[in-house]
């Protein structure tokens, strides 16, 4: 596929893994706001749960995530203590009227949990909350926590997919981004996961990092894929330094451009395309077989904090500093820092800080961007029939781009509105044409590619 070079300063967007996307999360949503928008939850809806354990016991330069380093774990513990009365609190307002079908744990670094407290904190979700027999349950690895009591634990807590953060194998960049891990090591624990029958396998990588070459990311690539994962997520690194202050730790003059990046994507998603997997959205491969590729294939791909999924379900609550929930009426974010976390939940309230109510005109945007974020293409005639005259404003600002004299982002096929062959790679910078909110206040984004 021809693709489009980049000409000028590099093009940003946001990620959209929401929308409106988080900086546009404002106090008017608080623990109030979020208590009603529970209990208007059905009686027996099935939800979804992410638990976010914000510490690391090493500071990985590239992370952009809400975490903080120690190597002391008695903070870790103090904080479990305030992570499960939040569960007891969010389990009393539910009331019991629904049921948890997907946990997600995240971070951080939730491996770094000692094994009786990932035992434990799965015993307390269970108390408190009615979690299905076949829940999904996914946790995010560093395979440097791992060893075998971890690995058992795993098993113990019902684990059904296991991600593991992997970025690069290549020594040089490893040390550039303060994350040294070796091939052999990983595959000792991917080996371990698949010993106690957790076969569904996801490994994350990043290209754009510093010192990385087309050469090297095919390396890894290649090394990778000789684990055979089920899943692959092929990230580009988002360089936010005026967001995340540790990455002023890398050196920017090792990083690649923009051009650079383009191309260490492009070859690196042929390379895995070629060994089997179906490309999913921008960032992620699959074995076709796998629920991802099928949820795709069917036209049921999502996007969530967490990337593309195929999670169906409507609600998730976020549990732990800075998580996010996902509601009908809206999002709500959780406090950041951790210690004024703990102290909104050990009072016995919910520790919302920030988030934002959702307009139809909010509603019919979310659904054309996920669906050209997730199917570079959307129908005109299914956002009239979801969003009725809410999604007419929509179908014009479409209509238009595809009557651009030169260069049209979108094409009419049918029904359709089709992002341009060319520009999926791109696609975030189309899905932002439908931002109502972007260019409103300051914030900055990563890099398009």
């Amino acid at each position: 596929m021809p693709q489009k070079t980049f000409s000028g300063p590099a093009q940003t967007a946001p990620r959209y893994t929401s929308y409106p996307t988080a900086p546009h999360f404002h106090s008017g949503v608080g623990p109030a706001t979020v208590e009603s928008w529970l209990a208007e939850l059905p009686a027996g809806e099935a939800i979804s749960l992410y638990l976010h354990v914000p510490f690391c016991d090493r500071l990985c330069w590239f992370c952009a995530c809400h975490t903080k380093h120690t190597l002391k774990y008695g903070p870790v513990a103090r904080f479990l203590q305030s992570l499960h009365v939040e569960i007891r609190t969010v389990a009393r307002l539910l009331g019991g009227r629904v049921t948890v079908n997907a946990l997600h744990f995240g971070g951080g670094s939730p491996t770094m949990l000692r094994p009786d407290d990932t035992r434990e904190l799965m015993r307390v979700l269970r108390d408190s909350l009615p979690i299905a027999d076949n829940a999904s349950i996914s946790v995010e690895i560093d395979p440097n926590d791992m060893d075998e009591p971890r690995l058992d634990a795993l098993a113990a807590i019902g684990l059904t997919r296991a991600s593991l953060g992997i970025q690069d194998f290549d020594p040089k960049v490893q040390r550039a981004i303060n994350r040294e891990q070796s091939f052999e090591f990983t595959s000792s624990v991917v080996e371990g996961l698949r010993v106690r029958a957790i076969g569904s396998i996801n490994l994350d990588l990043l290209y754009g990092l510093p010192h990385q070459t087309t050469a090297s990311v095919a390396a890894t690539i290649r090394q990778a894929l000789s684990l055979r994962p089920d899943r692959i997520a092929l990230f580009g690194y988002a360089h936010v330094p005026w967001f995340k202050k540790h990455q002023n730790l890398i050196e920017e003059a090792a990083l690649p451009d923009a051009e650079q990046r383009l191309e260490q994507a492009t070859a690196a998603a042929e390379i895995i395309r070629q060994a089997g997997y179906t490309a999913i959205g921008i960032d992620h491969f699959a074995l076709p077989g796998d629920s991802l590729a099928i949820a795709a294939s069917h036209g049921k791909l999502r996007r969530n904090f967490q990337g593309y999924t195929d999670d169906q379900l409507e609600t998730l609550i976020g549990l732990g500093p800075s998580s996010v929930s996902r509601f009908r009426q809206g999002y709500a974010q959780n406090i950041a820092a951790t210690g004024a976390y703990q102290q909104a939940v050990d009072q016995g309230g919910l520790a919302i800080q920030r988030g934002i109510a959702l307009s139809d005109d909010d509603r019919a945007r979310a659904w054309v961007i996920e669906r050209l974020m997730c199917d570079f293409a959307f129908s005109r005639s299914e956002a009239r029939a979801l969003f009725g005259a809410a999604a007419e404003g929509i179908i014009g600002e479409a209509q238009t781009m595809a009557m651009a004299e030169t260069s049209p982002q979108i094409t009419v096929d049918g029904e359709l509105f089709v992002v341009d062959p060319s520009l999926r790679p791109l696609v975030r910078t189309v899905a932002a044409r439908f931002d109502a909110y972007l260019g409103r206040g300051t914030a900055r984004h990563s890099m398009a590619v």
